[in-house]
This record gives C-alpha cells, structure tokens and sequence, in this order.
C-alpha cells in the first residue's frame, strides 16, 4: 500500500454482526487514497472470523486469546506502513465522506496528532465520549455521579465532557474513532499495553499532548456509534475491573506523583467504591435478565 494511505485497525470480540455493518460501510464510503484494514480477532468463536473472510481485501489476524483492545490495536499498527492508522470501534459506521475530510484536515493541519470526530448514537443524539478533557478529581466525581452530565451543570462539574470545546484543539477523543498520525505514534508510542480495555485512548492524548502533538475535534464530520455495542450493557465482571483499573492507572502515570498522598488516597479509594458498586450493579441487572427470561 502507498504510504500516503491510511491503514484501519478494528479489534473484534463477539461481535459479528456490528463488525459486518462496520465494514460495509468502510467499504461504501472508502477514502479516495488507498486504504488497508487489518481485523484483530480476540477469539470470538462466534463465527466473526468466517465472517471477516467473506471481505477478501480485509487482513485477518487471529489472536487465538483476548489480547485486550491495547494490545491488539499495536498489532494493527505494526501491519501498516500508511501516513495515518484509524483506530476503529466495530461497532461504528462511517458515512459518505467522513474519512476523506478529516484525512484532509490532517494534511492540512501537520501539528494535529490524532483527530476525532462527532459520534452519535443510533438516535441521533451525541456520544459524549467524542471529545473529553483530561479529568480533575472534581469533574470525574461529577461525571460519574452523573451531577456534572445534566444539561446546565456549571463548567468545574461538566468539565470531562469539554463543554468549552465546539470544535478544534480538544484534550482528547475517544478510541472509538480515532484518526492518528503514524510519525506522531512513532515519536510518542502506540497505546500502552497496560490497559487491557478502557483508559488507553484518554492515555494515548495524554501522552500526545505532553509531546506537543494537538488532538483535534471535529464535529462538521458525523460517525456512528452503537454504544456499549462491543462490551455489552452490563459489564462482566473482568471488563469492569479492567475499566477500573484504567482509571487508577490513568491516575498513577499521569497525576499522582504531583498531587498530595492524602489525596491520591481518596482517589484510590473512590475508585475502588466505585468498582464495588459497579460490579455489584450489574451482576444484580445481569440476574434480573436471566430471571425474566
């Protein structure tokens, strides 16, 4: 492939039929330069591999465990040679267009790292993971308490949604769509394999920021996003560890070094409440669904 192209990455767990519509669309609406998609299979056994098989140009790599999304998005990479590597949810849609625009952004913005765009939800309405800003102890408690995600919430509580943010330089983008520079991964690194699923996007800006890369926003380019399509509603109980645990790995790299050990402390512990609570949360919903079916 040209090495102006742009490689795709895709990691599919259990995920057939989203990961079908995925690559159709990827397909329909396909860039004007070249273009190499590479599926990792983190052994799905559920017919997702016969699947991949039916799109002849797509490379299929069978990881034959659960590698996780980290791991699994740095083989992709490393089977690419394109100026730019799209990090890909299988479950989102890309529409007519969307990928010859912001590959056009890029090479006419050469500071911008990676680049993200505006996700909706099968409704319609915003995937507020698209654009984010790193998080402070304060925002993160009112996001995930869900004070600071009601419309109207002053700036210090919503503040991980970026609402200051409408489009361009933004913190960060979600992994489920994100368009990267390769000489900017060859400068700073690819995701870190420490994080099994979760975090490592949020990991990826913040690492790209510290750099001197900008991570861009933009919204005038719409991706689809079946949300929670891969993990499922309720999380299993290593997934939700696995979100967790991103969180105070986040934390532990990137801020607890600079902060006070008393606070670092009640961070911890709110983190490990919270994964109590989560856990408990949806092995309750999970037995309410196997009762009523």
């Amino acid at each position: 492939m040209s090495e102006d192209g742009l490689d795709v990455g895709i990691v599919a767990y259990r995920s057939r039929r989203l990961l079908h519509d995925c690559l159709a669309s990827l397909y329909e609406h396909a860039p004007a330069r070249a273009m190499h998609v590479v599926v990792v299979d983190n052994d799905s056994r559920d017919g997702t591999v016969e699947m991949v098989r039916e799109f002849p140009h797509v490379e299929l790599i069978e990881a034959g465990r659960n590698l996780g999304f980290s791991a699994a998005t740095n083989v992709a990479v490393d089977r690419g040679r394109g100026r730019y590597f799209l990090a890909l949810n299988p479950d989102t849609r890309v529409e007519a267009g969307a990928l010859d625009r912001l590959l056009g952004l890029m090479d006419e913005h050469p500071g911008v790292g990676i680049c993200g765009c505006r996700l909706e939800r099968e409704d319609g309405t915003l995937d507020h993971a698209a654009k984010r800003a790193f998080p402070t102890p304060l925002g993160a408690l009112a996001h995930f308490t869900r004070i600071g995600r009601h419309d109207g919430a002053p700036a210090a509580l919503a503040q991980y949604r970026a609402p200051e943010v409408d489009q361009g330089p933004v913190d960060a983008v979600s992994g489920a769509f994100m368009l990267i520079r390769r000489r900017a991964l060859d400068d700073v690194g690819c995701f870190d394999e420490g994080y099994w699923l979760y975090m490592e996007d949020l990991d990826l800006c913040y690492r790209f920021a510290e750099a001197g890369w900008v991570t861009w926003y933009e919204p005038s380019v719409v991706v689809t996003h079946v949300k929670g399509g891969s993990s499922g509603r309720n999380r299993a109980l290593r997934v939700n560890g696995s979100f967790h645990y991103g969180m105070y790995r986040f934390y532990r790299l990137h801020y607890a070094d600079s902060r006070p050990k008393l606070l670092n402390v009640a961070v911890y512990t709110a983190i490990a409440a919270k994964f109590v609570g989560s856990a408990a949360r949806s092995a309750f919903n999970r037995h309410v669904r196997r009762d009523r079916s």
